[in-house]
């Protein structure tokens, strides 16, 4: 079997740089997902924020998680549960601008932390976008400038816990799906697994490492690549011991960003016969879609969006 693509970003400095982004340009074209290892990120902020973040579920989370459960009598499950996933979460806000200071429970330190990570996250983000742009044969800025609507990108963190679970074949933490957005930043736990994508058909786990971050697409960049890259359906299993900690960090276009085939990468043959595969949209438009439809494929939504059309993908 394949090995799942690991990327040091180092080496973009030295005499393996070529080598480097054709690994980046394969991982995107046939995984969806990458590895990061060297990214710039200090190890030890990422070990404060782990530490944090799983302080804060055991102080304020924690409780009201076996509350939950033992409310939908979900430990005493027989039939496989379809309708919600076993993970306590909530979500941070940084872009357009940031909810960290409305968020309950949360001390202040903490989100001092995830504010000071935040901002590295956006900006291996940008570097990322700018990269693809690179293996694309894009302009440097075009997939930044193509998110960045009126208003600049979205920008959030979902902070996620997986306690244990005693029905992981009844109840998965996360279901099947594929994310909406634009550029995905997932800091793991490096000990406890769960993270799986679908590859060939078959389900493959994402190796936990420590101190790395992993990378995916959704579907915003497989619309604007015109499927050269694509995004991937992927799920978290629940584990009977421990807890997984995921902090997964979506780099989104703005909600009025206009999302369409970026014009070089749809072939003259295409143009001519107006087969384009994928629509043109408003973004918030397809978060709308989205809501009801995550945890279904992709193809009906990019279907649907494209029976909103009012008018034909204009090709410059």
């Amino acid at each position: 079997m394949e090995n799942f693509p690991i990327i040091n970003l180092e080496k973009l400095n030295g005499a393996e740089r070529a080598a480097t982004m054709e690994k980046i340009n394969d991982a995107c074209e046939n995984w969806g997902f990458f590895e990061l290892v060297n990214h710039g990120i200090p190890h030890e902020v990422m070990d404060t924020v782990e530490k944090l973040t799983k302080g804060h579920y055991k102080k304020c989370m924690e409780q009201r998680f076996k509350e939950l459960v033992a409310k939908k009598g979900l430990e005493g499950v027989e039939v496989e549960v379809t309708d919600m996933d076993w993970e306590s979460t909530f979500f941070l806000r940084h872009l357009p601008s940031s909810n960290i200071s409305e968020v309950p429970d949360l001390d202040d330190i903490y989100r001092e932390v995830m504010r000071d990570f935040a901002k590295r996250l956006e900006k291996l983000a940008e570097e990322l976008l700018d990269l693809l742009c690179e293996n694309l044969g894009l302009e440097k800025s075009y997939l930044k400038n193509t998110f960045y609507g009126s208003k600049g990108p979205n920008f959030g963190t979902k902070v996620s816990n997986y306690p244990p679970c005693p029905k992981p074949d009844l109840i998965k933490g996360l279901r099947a799906h594929t994310d909406a957005g634009g550029i995905i930043l997932l800091f793991q736990d490096d000990k406890v697994s769960g993270l799986q994508l679908l590859k060939d058909g078959r389900w493959i786990d994402v190796p936990p490492m420590r101190h790395s971050i992993v990378v995916n697409l959704g579907d915003q960049l497989e619309v604007i690549t015109n499927g050269k890259y694509k995004s991937v359906m992927h799920r978290v299993i629940a584990q009977k011991d421990g807890t997984r900690m995921s902090l997964a960090s979506f780099y989104n276009p703005g909600n009025d960003a206009l999302i369409y085939p970026a014009p070089a990468l749809v072939d003259k043959e295409t143009e001519e016969h107006n087969k384009q595969v994928y629509p043109k949209f408003v973004f918030d438009d397809y978060m709308k879609l989205y809501a009801n439809l995550k945890f279904q494929a992709k193809e009906p939504r990019f279907e649907a969006m494209k029976a909103m059309e009012s008018d034909p993908i204009e090709i410059a």
